[in-house]
């Protein structure tokens, strides 16, 4: 079944100059690299500036000091292993530690490092602790990614879920329609599973991570068309990564190839200050002219993405600019009390995460996740 060989040292990359390889070492010995040849095979080698070559070749620039590796303080969500609960309808289960490819600009790349044990093959603490909490509706599978796991071993997860009455809302964050649409379409008892568990009253859901519209090849989209006809429903969502997609026209390209093949935008994110990711971030205010840039371009069904910032307070979307002034709004809240706050900051160009923002009037609970923020 299997059409892709995987690459885990940056030396079998034959894209690369020896130079190249060589200089790449120092940053894979920090962040990990894997690929798949199916993937490098979207690159254009003689354009410097491709997207899928951003996206996943390392860079120098990734050994730049900038941010931390737990941006979003997701050490503070852990309810039981590999089990996070930070909004009260929704709980997170890391079930896998691999994904199929690495992401150079990705906000869990401490997962992938040595010693980490957030992510754990073993979610039944987490599924049992699901099963006791019924204001627990929604649960997403993630890591890690859920798809590079045997359909056997999600069907397991995924039938026990389908158990526990409460869970109406099953969602599978996944970038594998992207990195190697033949898990899917190779795999029928994968498709079969989707048809069983993904019923009319309650669906499963396939969060897929296309970033640029290079990677719609005609072998992606017959992945994401086959989770369709098999129940699912498909959206999208995709950081604004610096070099990738952080032009108008490229992320408009982007919206509207997804509304045309049903997987509509759902959350385009401002990219997490992580470790490594200096490369990648963009200002909040450039962040969000690019996407209203890219929403002039595109019809209503391509214009249902959020821009949102997953902050450790909560999911917080980015409505308005003016010449003095930042809008936001909590979209969901850690802090039931934030919940569909409306705040306002002073604008600053070169802001890139909501600690860096100076607000207007006095925010609850603001000195708190000042205090708590990882360093």
């Amino acid at each position: 079944m299997a059409r892709v060989k995987y690459l885990n040292r940056i030396e079998q990359v034959s894209g690369l100059t020896p130079a190249a390889r060589e200089e790449l070492k120092q940053v894979t010995r920090k962040y990990k690299f894997r690929a798949n040849d199916y993937y490098l095979g979207l690159i254009n080698w003689d354009n410097p500036h491709d997207p899928i070559r951003r996206i996943i070749i390392p860079q120098v620039g990734e050994m730049v000091p900038f941010g931390c590796l737990d941006a979003s303080y997701e050490e503070g969500n852990y309810v039981a292993p590999g089990t996070q609960h930070k909004y009260s309808r929704t709980v997170v289960l890391l079930c896998n530690e691999v994904c199929g490819a690495y992401c150079r600009f990705c906000f869990r790349k401490r997962l992938f490092m040595d010693e980490n044990e957030e992510a754990v093959n073993d979610v039944s603490e987490g599924i049992e602790y699901i099963r006791r909490n019924t204001q627990v509706t929604n649960v997403l599978l993630t890591g890690g990614d859920p798809l590079l796991m045997s359909t056997r071993r999600l069907a397991h997860i995924i039938r026990q879920l389908r158990e526990i009455d409460h869970v109406g809302i099953i969602r599978i964050g996944s970038k594998m329609p992207a990195f190697n649409p033949f898990r899917i379409t190779d795999d029928p008892d994968l498709l079969a599973m989707f048809a069983k568990y993904s019923t009319a009253e309650k669906k499963i859901y396939l969060m897929a991570h296309f970033n640029v519209v290079e990677e719609l090849t005609a072998q992606a989209i017959e992945a994401m068309h086959l989770v369709q006809k098999a129940g699912v429903i498909t959206v999208n969502q995709t950081p604004l990564i610096g070099g990738v997609n952080d032009h108008p026209d490229r992320l408009a390209d982007l919206m509207r190839k997804l509304s045309f093949i049903g997987v509509p935008p759902y959350y385009v994110f401002q990219c997490r200050p992580t470790e490594g990711n200096r490369p990648f971030a963009i200002p909040l205010v450039r962040g969000y002219r690019v996407f209203r840039g890219a929403r002039k371009k595109v019809s209503g069904l391509a214009k249902r993405a959020r821009l949102v910032m997953s902050h450790a307070s909560g999911k917080i979307e980015i409505v308005g600019l003016t010449e003095h002034r930042l809008y936001m709004r909590y979209h969901r809240a850690k802090n039931a009390d934030d919940d569909e706050r409306f705040m306002i900051f002073r604008r600053d160009n070169n802001a890139y995460w909501l600690d860096d923002l100076v607000p207007v009037e006095p925010v609850p609970h603001r000195a708190h996740w000042l205090e708590d923020r990882p360093t």
